[in-house]
């Protein structure tokens, strides 16, 4: 008898701790892509998530609680974000951050709307925040912003009359695709060449080969950054002769690592970089996230990053754990980086879930990305 009440004694106080220690934690689900295809952006998205999550957890944490950070990989497959998603609001996270994958975020954001979670993205196709859900926030520009700051560089330095296109035939290529062959058209610019590739694909000997034969005077490639990789090399070997642009994906880091000196000459219009060291809180994070993972962050690292920390911002604004109240405290909202120093750059967020801030150019020179000039917030 006197060991039974001893162990109902123990599993109550268990229990009460276990209550407690709830009551002192706030969960936030990271969903990314940590396998497959899309492990080079959802492996840097979670890293610097990490990063943000030990900062913020050292200051108090969010609201006086600590976050506990829960990790699903969505093997970059839509249906199991979808799945996993749902799987972190069961276990009761606040804010979802993630996914970055747009064909995945599509599938998945109508989830987190469905229980009225905010969920921060790294997802970059128009679409994303078309769709009227007021849950939705991009850590970036989507493509509709981004590519018309490449105009004037196509139109003014290049003094490009006709150009190729090279995109990955996903939601994210395709989103990019569009916007840029659009902006050409009202630019006067003709496309001569228009290049679809395959998510994974190896071999780009045929596509490079075809964009040589038109002999456009600049290309635009569009492609996630493996497949980006492999575009450069194939370029490189065939002494692919005009400039090659792109947009978010072309100079990031893991992509010059793949491609090594081919990649050299490759430029981007890029929304965050690591190479703005000049930005003091970009230089400060990129010093942390080398120090702590012995590789440089990509722009993925730092989205996921100003996701985790602008949830803790935008809740301690609204006082109070309310995912209505959130979302209706970020649409219109701009944090000044002055006031608010880990949102790194002065940002803003209109009533669709996009953001604007400013920008900026990048050039690879001798295997590293280099800054070689900024675009304002449009």
């Amino acid at each position: 008898m006197y060991r039974k009440e001893l162990i109902a004694i123990s599993t109550a106080l268990l229990a009460g701790l276990g209550v407690a220690h709830a009551e002192d934690t706030v969960k936030l689900g990271m969903v990314a892509e940590l396998s497959g295809a899309g492990a080079p952006s959802g492996t840097n998205w979670r890293d610097g998530v990490k990063i943000a999550v030990e900062e913020i957890n050292a200051e108090g944490g969010i609201l006086g609680k600590k976050i506990e950070l829960g990790e699903y990989d969505t093997q970059t497959d839509p249906q199991v974000s979808r799945a996993l998603v749902q799987k972190a609001i069961d276990e009761e996270a606040y804010a979802i951050l993630g996914t970055i994958y747009s064909g995945s975020t599509m599938v998945n954001m109508l989830v987190a709307q469905q229980n009225s979670i905010p969920q921060f993205v790294g997802s970059e196709s128009p679409s994303i925040v078309q769709k009227g859900n007021p849950f939705v926030f991009r850590t970036s520009s989507g493509s509709q912003k981004g590519i018309p700051a490449l105009v004037s560089y196509f139109t003014d330095t290049l003094k490009a009359k006709k150009v190729g296109i090279a995109w990955v035939n996903n939601e994210f290529g395709k989103g990019g695709h569009d916007v840029f062959a659009a902006e050409m058209k009202k630019a006067g610019i003709d496309v001569i060449a228009d290049v679809s590739s395959e998510q994974g694909q190896a071999d780009y000997a045929a596509d490079v080969a075809k964009l040589k034969e038109a002999n456009p005077d600049a290309v635009f490639v569009y492609m996630n950054q493996e497949e980006s990789a492999r575009f450069l090399i194939e370029a490189r070997k065939q002494t692919l002769p005009m400039p090659l642009l792109g947009e978010v994906t072309l100079t990031e880091a893991k992509v010059v690592e793949l491609a090594g000196p081919a990649a050299d000459g490759a430029i981007a219009h890029v929304g965050l970089t690591a190479a703005a060291t000049d930005v003091p809180g970009i230089g400060a994070f990129d010093k942390k996230f080398e120090e702590t993972y012995k590789r440089k962050p990509t722009h993925d690292a730092i989205k996921g990053y100003i996701g985790a920390w602008t949830t803790k911002y935008v809740t301690e604004m609204v006082g109070e754990f309310d995912g209505e109240a959130f979302s209706e405290k970020m649409h219109g909202l701009c944090l000044k980086a002055a006031d608010y120093p880990k949102i790194l750059l002065d940002t803003c967020w209109d009533e669709h879930g996009e953001m604007s801030r400013p920008s900026f150019m990048v050039q690879v020179k001798n295997g590293s990305p280099v800054v070689i000039g900024t675009v304002p917030a449009n």
